[in-house]
């Protein structure tokens, strides 16, 4: 079963249970705001964004300013990559951006990790989470942060997707197969695809064949993408 601090965002029935999930959740990481962006793509240079955001009042206006997104490196990095950055004043240094840090870091936003999944059919999430002090100068300690971060962020998107993106651009619902369906069932319950198989009376390969197949007609990159998304759709549960 999916971890409660996890599922809980899945559950959101509304935009505003969505922003208390994703808050109350950075906010147990130890981060004081959050940004999870949805950006979908209409094609021809058009884009549509739905930010969900705890900014600081005195902070939106400078916070929505373009200019400054065009220069700002952590955006630009979510832009064109999926790996997660970490950043702090060096970051922006670096850069040669370094007082676009000295105007955020006035209302709070001194460091923090940002990342983005880019999903098909023009769909992307970005998810920044921020904070006044260091981040822990502990490696291991900072790489959990960052994992559960990223977990966190698959679930998000899901929910994001439901809630926030235009009826006429919700994805149709795909047609598996039962045995699809009761493969992704197993690997939602944390089974791998031979122990899948050994419960189903496949093989091993078989069972990967499935699990293959659902994540092509679902359009998902791996099998927790999968399992998320037929979750959201209603196809398991």
């Amino acid at each position: 079963m999916l971890p409660g601090g996890y599922s809980a965002v899945l559950q959101a029935r509304n935009r505003e249970e969505f922003r208390d999930e994703v808050v109350r959740f950075t906010q147990q990481l130890g981060f004081e705001t959050v940004s999870a962006v949805t950006m979908i793509d209409r094609g021809r240079g058009r884009y549509e964004l739905v930010t969900v955001d705890n900014t600081p009042t005195n902070y939106v206006e400078p916070y929505s300013d373009k200019s400054s997104g065009r220069r700002d490196p952590v955006l630009q990095h979510c832009k064109r990559q999926t790996v997660p950055i970490i950043w702090n004043q060096d970051t922006y240094v670096a850069n040669g951006v370094g007082d676009l840090w000295e105007q955020q870091a006035q209302f709070g936003y001194r460091t923090g990790i940002a990342m983005a999944l880019h999903l098909p059919e023009g769909k992307h999430f970005l998810l920044g989470v921020d904070r006044n002090r260091p981040l822990p100068g502990d490696a291991n300690k900072l790489q959990r942060l960052v994992a559960d971060l990223q977990l966190f962020a698959v679930h998000a998107q899901e929910a994001a997707l439901r809630l926030l993106v235009p009826a006429e651009l919700q994805p149709e619902r795909p047609s598996l197969t039962p045995r699809e369906l009761e493969v992704l069932r197993w690997t939602m319950e944390g089974k791998t695809a031979w122990e899948a198989g050994a419960v189903l009376g496949i093989s091993e390969r078989t069972a990967v064949l499935h699990i293959n197949n659902a994540m092509h007609k679902l359009k998902c990159v791996n099998k927790h993408q999968a399992v998320l998304k037929a979750l959201r759709l209603g196809l398991i549960d």
